[in-house]
């Protein structure tokens, strides 16, 4: 085993019990890698509490809030909802991850599906995957006319601005990570039968459209980065920083008090 020099902070992390985890979880005792897991594990229980505290004001407080998590298929937007909601309160959030809609709802207006299934005053909604589909996935995989996807652009920083001036908080995340590490994920996916499930038709192709789904993503951030909804771009490729980053970015962009 190398030789690792220690500082006294990551010592007395070491001796917390997420140290101890973190030494005794491997079969291989590797110190830098307990140094990092325990440091994530205690950043991610601090950030926890805070969205506990986050909360507590939305439902005081009868706020509003909607999270959008967007980003390449095994990104990892569904961990980072799982760390966000692990220890809040779940009588007063919601996930929504919306199947392909009916024919009956392919003949609303297009909205109205989420528009059904936005928050109440002392509620959080997080989507996993949002109205955003009909930007980028539904386009390049032909799952919508050039008009539709036409009209979506030029209404949906409209639809956005009604939903924010109605006292919602809107925040709009997009998990970036890169072609080698989407072939990866979805190659751990296929080998792992607990996760094989998660592999659709869809991601089976998305590796050969990665070109197609970067021009629509450009797009995208070029028309609907607004100053009153932005985009939060998160670098993905390592799931721990990004999870951490995520939470770290509700907390600073909705004005709670601890």
């Amino acid at each position: 085993m190398k030789n690792i020099k220690l500082t006294e902070a990551e010592l007395a992390l070491l001796n917390s019990k997420f140290g101890k985890y973190a030494l005794l979880g491997n079969k291989r005792i590797d110190l830098a890698q307990a140094v990092e897991q325990a440091t994530y594990v205690s950043e991610l229980k601090e950030k926890q509490e805070e969205l506990i505290k986050l909360q507590q004001w939305v439902i005081e407080n009868d706020k509003k809030v909607v999270v959008l998590f967007e980003g390449r298929d095994a990104a990892g937007k569904g961990g980072a909802i799982r760390r966000i909601t692990e220890h809040i309160n779940p009588r007063h959030y919601s996930i929504v991850a919306l199947d392909k809609p009916t024919e009956d709802e392919r003949k609303q207006w297009f909205f109205q599906r989420y528009v059904n299934q936005l928050p109440n005053p002392g509620h959080m909604v997080f989507f996993d995957r949002s109205w955003y589909n009909r930007a980028v996935v539904e386009p390049v995989n032909g799952f919508c006319s050039a008009t539709e996807y036409r009209n979506f652009m030029d209404h949906v920083n409209d639809f956005e601005k009604m939903l924010i001036t109605s006292d919602t908080y809107l925040i709009k995340m997009y998990f970036s990570i890169t072609k080698k590490e989407q072939a990866k994920r979805f190659k751990d996916m296929h080998n792992s039968p607990l996760k094989r499930w998660k592999m659709t038709p869809v991601d089976a192709k998305a590796q050969d459209l990665w070109d197609d789904y970067t021009r629509y993503k450009e797009t995208m951030f070029k028309r609907t980065h607004t100053e009153l909804a932005p985009w939060k771009i998160i670098d993905a490729n390592k799931k721990s920083a990004a999870r951490l980053e995520a939470i770290a970015h509700m907390l600073e962009t909705i004005p709670y008090k601890g």
